[in-house]
């Protein structure tokens, strides 16, 4: 394998297991802190959360399916970057 090969091999990994662990947090949160949060409902984002995990374990970052493999990894991204860190801070309560 050449080296641009083993970078997409571990961009695939990384984005997989980001989008197990952005599915997985969905999962666990309440569903009250996403109104709370001024976001989706709960339900809406482990169907985003889990979509874009299926779709970053189906297509690669290469190949026929790689326009799918970006929207999943966009989906999840959103999730982890966005929603995620709203979630933590209303449920957390305010910091001084």
């Amino acid at each position: 394998m050449y080296l641009d090969q083993w970078i997409l091999f571990a961009i695939y990994w990384v984005a997989l297991f980001a989008g197990v662990f952005a599915f997985v947090h969905a999962l666990m949160q309440r569903a009250d802190a996403y109104t709370a949060a001024e976001r989706l409902t709960k339900p809406a984002w482990l169907g985003i959360s889990g979509g874009g995990a299926a779709a970053l374990l189906i297509f690669g970052p290469g190949g026929v399916g790689m326009m799918f493999w970006i929207v999943g990894l966009v989906a999840v991204l959103v999730y982890l970057v966005d929603v995620r860190p709203k979630l933590i801070e209303v449920q957390r309560g305010p910091r001084w």
